[in-house]
């Protein structure tokens, strides 16, 4: 098994890297990265730190690599932010320098494309944390999701156990970030539905794996940064889908894969994030976006009835594509308590 820890936590003053290791969107998008860099500093007392390729659209996986390879090596930066996702990561991994990183471990924090960094870290031994990009959740219009921003604030500056909480409001409906009037209001917030439990008679604690769905089915399809299935005995799947709001069929076929990979059994319960339901391609109503909901749940349960029937299942925890942004460490503990309908992690 991989020794996996947690790598130092920065404090307020100390110097943070802000890096674009999938997309270089802060070059279309100013404003809400621009937002987001502002909160770091005044809201967390983080001061940015920003690497050649952060901006830079079309970017090479060699710049990209080496931001990252320059932010890790950097002793005055203490933590590593990603602007934003994307969909090209995975050509970045090959020419990372495992052992530079693994001498100079920081906690990472991204989600989305950046589920490939996660997985690198983890397989590297260095917890990172699945949660919060510059542009989406820092630079939220109005003011950060009071939910996500007690939660970026654990994470980054605290060690111990964090209880995650249903949204009490929630959203996943975005505004054109190309329009300043966009950021002159928060988002229109639902009230929170609570999270669903399936097979919660027992107690479940282990290290967390997984990711962006689409991102994992790619890393599995390239055979990329997938350890030994060993790694994952006991462990909590971490799953959620993304704004390309991949169909019912996608969501069942890539988990029936998994589970035929005899990936799926090995875990001992599954985090399903909170379905997006809205992209400005498909616009979905609150009857569309409902029966899309409810479709890739009854996907995860007909592939987990299959392969793994009997894994206790929590859906619509707020992590991953949707408004509140809870951070989730990878590779770290986390604690799913069925009985008492409780989800602690360890930041």
């Amino acid at each position: 098994m991989t020794t996996i820890s947690y790598p130092s936590k920065p404090s307020p003053g100390d110097r943070v890297a802000v890096i674009s290791p999938g997309a270089g969107l802060p070059g279309l998008f100013p404003l809400p990265y621009e937002l987001g860099l502002e909160r770091l500093r005044k809201e967390f007392g983080l001061e940015p730190v920003e690497y050649p390729a952060t901006r830079k659209m079309g970017s090479t996986p060699q710049e990209r690599a080496d931001d990252i390879h320059a932010a890790f090596a950097d002793p005055d930066i203490k933590a590593v932010i990603a602007s934003i996702g994307g969909d090209d990561q995975i050509t970045v991994l090959p020419l990372l320098d495992r052992e530079l990183i693994r001498a100079n471990p920081k906690p990472f924090f991204g989600m989305s494309d950046n589920t490939n960094l996660l997985m690198f870290l983890r397989n590297t031994g260095i917890v990172g944390y699945h949660g919060t990009t510059v542009m989406c959740e820092l630079g939220r219009p109005g003011a950060m999701h009071p939910q996500t921003a007690d939660s970026l604030r654990a994470a980054l500056f605290t060690s111990g156990e964090y209880e995650l909480r249903p949204a009490e409001r929630w959203n996943d409906v975005n505004r054109d970030w190309a329009d300043p009037a966009t950021f002159d209001a928060e988002p229109q917030t639902r009230p929170g539905t609570g999270w669903s439990w399936v097979n919660a008679d027992q107690v479940v604690e282990g290290r967390s794996w997984g990711g962006c769905l689409e991102i994992v089915g790619w890393l599995l399809m390239a055979d990329r940064e997938i350890p030994h299935l060993s790694e994952f005995d006991g462990g909590v799947l971490l799953l959620e889908t993304s704004e390309e709001m991949p169909s019912a069929n996608e969501v069942f076929w890539t988990l029936r894969n998994m589970g035929e990979r005899g990936l799926l059994q090995r875990f001992s319960a599954l985090l399903m994030g909170r379905a997006k339901t809205w992209s400005f391609e498909q616009p979905n109503g609150p009857e569309e976006a409902a029966r899309y909901a409810t479709e890739q749940r009854e996907a995860v349960l007909r592939a987990m009835g299959v392969y793994a029937p009997n894994t206790l299942i929590v859906f619509d925890v707020d992590f991953g594509h949707t408004d509140p942004q809870l951070v989730i460490p990878y590779g770290g503990n986390v604690r799913v308590d069925g009985a008492a309908r409780r989800i602690t992690v360890t930041y």
